[in-house]
């Protein structure tokens, strides 16, 4: 009697090596995207500044927490630095996209906005001119912003804000808040954009807090009340010193539930001289 046997479809020898060959493959494309990670990591790092000026009765502070997962890197960024007629200028802003794209980009309007504020003193054609400078590019990313310059004589802090969101203020004598200033459109959308500036004095002790949405929303926490749980917490320690305020803020994050990027930039503000 004839006995018929199945067909096989592969050997053992053929399963073994199939399995070899996607394992390979596997293994090169999570060292490809680990090398990706790596290499957006050091952009990061290279693009914010190691440190940020400050004045007798100023101090300023910032943290910046990439990722929880360790995956989406770049798409925040702080920065502050000294102008020509002796102003600070500080700036927040958060990238579209967590890759080394988007580091890059960052860097991009970083730099640009630097160059821009050296001879614009208006917070608003500051932004109005990074923008157009952005749009000129032809990227396909865009970035929400705020863009502040601070003069450490007068206390005259001027802002301007780009899609970004709120910032939160708090001061010795008890009054705190979330700021509802009027902005534009994030940079590199729309050319030739109007973005409204906002004044404030800063001449009693207190603190003044920009941050990402990385900070204050997620699947857990909506943005309101994200940042409303910030302001508690910095009217709670309005009088810390700058960096114990930055680590209390950039904490924050962990009550949003997501695996954002986020950054924090404290004002720290003692009362004006005088």
């Amino acid at each position: 009697m004839n006995r018929r046997r199945t067909p096989r479809s592969a050997s053992a020898e053929d399963l073994l090596s199939t399995l070899q060959h996607l394992t390979a493959r596997a293994r090169q494309e999570v060292e490809l995207h680990q090398a990706r990670v790596e290499l957006a990591q050091a952009l990061q790092r290279k693009m914010l500044p190691a440190t940020l000026p400050s004045f007798p009765g100023l101090r300023t502070a910032a943290r910046y927490a990439p990722a929880r997962d360790g995956l989406d890197i770049g798409g925040d960024w702080y920065d502050g630095f000294l102008l020509p007629d002796g102003t600070l200028g500080l700036a927040i802003g958060d990238v579209q996209g967590h890759d080394v794209e988007a580091a890059a980009f960052m860097g991009q309007i970083r730099i640009a906005m630097r160059a821009v504020a050296s001879s614009a003193p208006d917070p608003g054609e500051v932004m109005r001119r990074t923008n157009d400078l952005i749009m000129s590019m032809d990227s396909t990313l865009f970035a929400t912003c705020s863009f502040l310059r601070l003069d450490p004589g007068t206390r005259e802090l001027r802002s301007a804000r780009a899609g970004h969101v709120a910032c939160v203020w708090a001061t010795a004598d008890g009054r705190s808040g979330i700021t509802a200033d009027a902005g534009g459109l994030p940079l590199g959308i729309e050319p030739h954009q109007h973005y409204p500036v906002t004044r404030r004095d800063l001449n009693v002790d207190g603190a003044f807090v920009l941050l990402t949405d990385g900070v204050v929303e997620g699947p857990s926490l909506t943005i309101d009340a994200g940042l409303e749980r910030v302001r508690r917490l910095v009217s709670d320690h309005s009088l810390a010193d700058a960096e114990e305020l930055a680590d209390r803020v950039l904490q924050a994050a962990e009550f949003t539930g997501h695996e954002d990027d986020a950054a924090v930039l404290v004002l720290r503000h003692g009362a004006a001289a005088g």
